[in-house]
Formats: C-alpha cells, sequence, structure tokens
C-alpha cells in the first residue's frame, strides 16, 4: 500500500539527527519548556517572520490559547469554515465561543471573503481564515474587512508550514496565527505539538500566561489559564525537521508539478494555487464527480487515498443546530468529490507513477453525481 501520508519515512530520513536530539534531552532531564523549547520557539518566530512564538501541546489547544488572548468570551461569535479539520471549530466552543460558518472559495477551498461581511453580527469578534491543503487564504480581503469592522484576525496555519501569501509566510499577517505539529503536517513531531506565534507584544505576553495555568510567578495564576506545553522532546525533534522544511517542500512541489503533468488529460479537477501565493501542498486534492468509486478503485489497487474532509463540520452530529450555515453549497459540493492522493517528501517517482497509473486505469460506473 502506498500510504497517503508517512511520517515513518520522515523520520527515517533524519533518524541520526532526531536520534541524537532526543536522547540530549533525556540525559540533560529537563522535560518540560527547557531550553528546547526556548530554542525552536525563537528559531520558528524567525522562520516565520514574527517576533514571539508559544509552544503548546496541539494545533487545536494553540487555536484555543490564541482566542483566550483575544478575551473571546462566552456568547462571542468567530468567524470561519465548515470545510476544515473539526479542531477548527472544536477550539472555538473550547474558548466557549459560537462558531459562525460561511461558504468556501471552490477553487482554492479557503474561505471565500466575499461571504464574511454577510455573517458579522454585534457579537462577532474575530475571523479563522484556514489555510487549507498548503494553499493560503486570500488574506487582503479578510484583514481588511476584519479592520472596518475592529475584529481580530487568527490564522490557522496547521496546513500551511512555508507557505506564501504575497511574499509573507503564513502565519506572519494575522493578529496571532497557530500551527499544529501533529506527525503528518509539512512540520511534524512524533506526537502532538503546537504553536502561537504573533507580532503583537501584548497578545503574545497573554497567550504565554493562558498557556500555563495564568502563570507570570510560578504558582500564581494572574488570569485564568490552561496547561499546554510543548515539551523538550518534541521541540527537539521539530528543531531538526525545521532546517529541512523549505527543502521537503520543495520536494512536495516537484511532486505536485509531477501529479499534474501525468493526470492533465483526465477529468479530475487538480489543484490551483492562487494568485501570490505559494502552495506547499500538505495535501493533494484532486475532485471528481465519482470520488467514492474512484477512492474504491485507488484503494484496491493499494494506493492510500483519503477524503479530507467527508462531511462538513456543520453536518457532524456534535456540531448541528449551531448558528445558522446558511449557503455552504461550496462546502457540501467540496465534501461529495474531494479526494487526497499520496503526498509526502519521501514519496518517489515510481510510486507517484504507480498512483498516477491507478487513477488513468479507472473507468466509471453509472451517471455522475448531480
Amino acid at each position: 500500500m502506498i500510504p497517503c501520508s508517512n511520517p515513518r519515512a520522515q523520520y527515517a530520513a533524519r533518524k541520526d539527527e532526531i536520534d541524537r536530539a532526543v536522547r540530549t534531552v533525556m540525559e540533560r532531564g529537563r522535560y518540560i519548556l527547557g531550553p528546547e523549547v526556548e530554542a525552536f520557539e525563537a528559531e520558528f518566530a524567525a522562520y516565520i517572520g514574527v517576533k514571539h512564538a508559544i509552544g503548546v501541546g496541539s494545533g487545536t489547544d494553540a487555536l484555543n490559547v490564541a482566542l483566550r488572548a483575544c478575551q473571546i468570551v462566552p456568547g462571542d461569535e468567530v468567524i470561519t469554515v465548515s470545510h476544515t479539520a473539526v479542531a477548527t471549530v472544536a477550539a472555538i466552543e473550547m474558548a466557549g465561543a459560537v462558531p459562525a460558518l460561511v461558504d468556501i472559495n471552490p477553487v482554492h477551498y479557503t474561505i471565500a471573503s466575499d461571504k464574511i461581511e454577510a455573517a458579522i453580527t454585534p457579537r462577532t469578534k474575530a475571523i479563522i481564515p484556514v489555510h487549507l491543503y498548503g494553499q493560503p487564504a486570500d488574506l487582503d480581503p479578510i484583514l481588511e474587512i476584519a479592520k472596518k469592522h475592529g475584529l481580530r484576525v487568527i490564522e490557522d496555519c496547521a496546513q500551511s508550514h512555508g507557505a506564501v501569501y504575497k511574499g509573507r509566510r503564513t502565519g506572519s499577517c494575522g493578529d496571532l496565527a497557530c500551527f499544529s505539529f501533529y506527525p503528518t503536517k509539512n512540520l511534524g513531531a512524533i506526537g502532538d505539538g503546537g504553536m502561537v506565534v504573533s507580532n503583537d507584544d501584548a497578545l503574545s505576553s497573554r497567550a504565554r500566561l493562558v498557556r500555563q495555568y495564568g502563570w507570570a510567578r510560578r504558582y500564581i495564576s494572574d488570569i485564568q489559564g490552561v496547561n499546554t506545553r510543548l515539551d523538550e522532546i518534541q521541540a527537539a525533534i521539530l528543531r531538526i525537521k525545521l532546517r529541512y522544511l523549505d527543502q521537503d517542500n520543495q520536494f512536495r512541489q516537484r511532486l505536485a508539478r509531477s501529479y499534474a503533468e501525468k493526470l492533465s488529460g483526465t477529468d479530475l479537477t487538480l489543484p490551483a494555487a492562487g494568485a501570490g501565493r505559494e502552495h506547499v501542498f500538505h495535501l493533494y486534492v484532486v475532485r471528481s464527480s465519482r470520488r467514492d468509486q474512484l477512492l474504491s478503485h485507488l484503494q484496491a489497487k493499494d494506493v492510500g487515498a483519503l477524503v479530507h474532509y467527508p462531511v462538513p463540520v456543520h453536518l457532524q452530529p456534535a456540531y448541528l443546530n449551531r448558528i445558522p450555515a446558511a449557503g455552504l453549497a461550496e462546502t457540501e459540493r467540496a465534501a461529495r468529490e474531494v479526494l487526497s492522493l499520496p503526498m509526502y517528501p519521501e514519496l518517489s517517482e515510481s510510486e507517484l507513477k504507480a498512483v498516477a497509473n491507478a487513477v488513468l486505469e479507472f473507468r466509471p460506473q453509472g451517471p455522475e453525481k448531480p
């Protein structure tokens, strides 16, 4: 089986360096918020192009911490999309806020900026654009709307490590930004991890307090906080992998070009990068009106294709009956049609060719879906 992602292959590619880094942490005996976390925070902030980075336990926690740093309170509304990992919406509710869901751009799968203002109410406090699949959202109109209405912008960069929007890395444009280091990400740990980044001194200071019980002084909580800390072992691993992130993203882009060449004659809709945006292909997502048939065909050919995401958040049992999610036709259509093909830097050309050949061998049965 050719997997959709392969974090084990990345470990194998960097095994000696990672093993040494882990051994150093184990022998030093400092395991929580020590020198590895401090160094990784500084290195990651420099990479993104911001002043501050705060390591936390996961990408979901990063969003929760960022919302709390913005002093989002119960009853406040936060605008985002339904076509995303459920973590985006779960984090909004963890902070006590209410998600207001809007539709996506059908070409790039990111938030449709022309739908945002209609979702703003007197209770709206923030917008979370999701840079999905490695594609930056179109941030300029979002930032303009936020400025006009006095809203915070929190970038969800869980899938966009290293992506660029008009010369700036994702994560450097909003008030705050949040990253996940889940093992399958472009920059993935060997376990969970996350980061909040910002250029805003006050928001960053508050996020750092929220991360650990609201402590500015040990055992004294100045504000209400949580416990979500990036551990030293994961930070040490991520420091190694960060050095290779741009190289790995270039491999992903090369693989994406190869897919595009091999699949250009099919009736699939292939990924398209927006103007002024550098796509880093966390996932290589194609689109087919016969998606389910194609998925079954590929799996029978030992191709580990997956669907990101099969059910929009607003249609999942746990999130029904929230703020009315009117006009999500493009979101619901995408959920019926998108398909992720294998994509990771260690994917060989022969494996990619096998995936492409399996796609080319597909013979659909019956009428297209409406």
